[in-house]
C-alpha cells in the first residue's frame, strides 16, 4: 500500500471512526491520525486471529474497527462518555 493510500484509508477511517462514536469533529489531520493509529490496532488485533484484508475496503474496514477502539479507550480515560459533543 502506498503513503498516498495509507493517509485516504486514515482519513475515511478516522472520519468514520468520529461519525459512529459521535466524537467532535476532528478535522482533515487529526482524522488521518486517529485513522492511521486506528490501521495500526486494527491490524494487530486482527493479525492475532491471522486475517489479513486484501482490499481497499477491508483496509478501511480494519482501521475503522481500530479507530472506534482507540476513540473508546481515548473516552474512557479521559472520563467522557461515548457521544458527547
Amino acid at each position: 500500500m502506498s503513503w498516498l493510500t495509507f493517509l485516504i484509508v486514515g482519513l475515511i477511517a478516522g472520519w468514520l471512526a468520529g461519525v459512529i462514536t459521535r466524537a467532535a469533529g476532528f478535522g482533515c489531520i487529526m482524522d488521518i491520525v486517529v485513522g492511521v493509529i486506528g490501521a495500526v490496532i486494527g491490524g494487530w488485533l486482527l493479525s492475532l486471529i491471522d486475517i489479513v484484508p486484501n482490499s481497499f475496503l477491508g483496509h478501511v474496514g480494519t482501521a475503522t474497527v481500530g479507530a472506534v477502539l482507540f476513540l473508546l479507550v481515548l473516552n474512557a480515560v479521559a472520563g467522557r462518555p461515548p457521544g458527547r459533543r
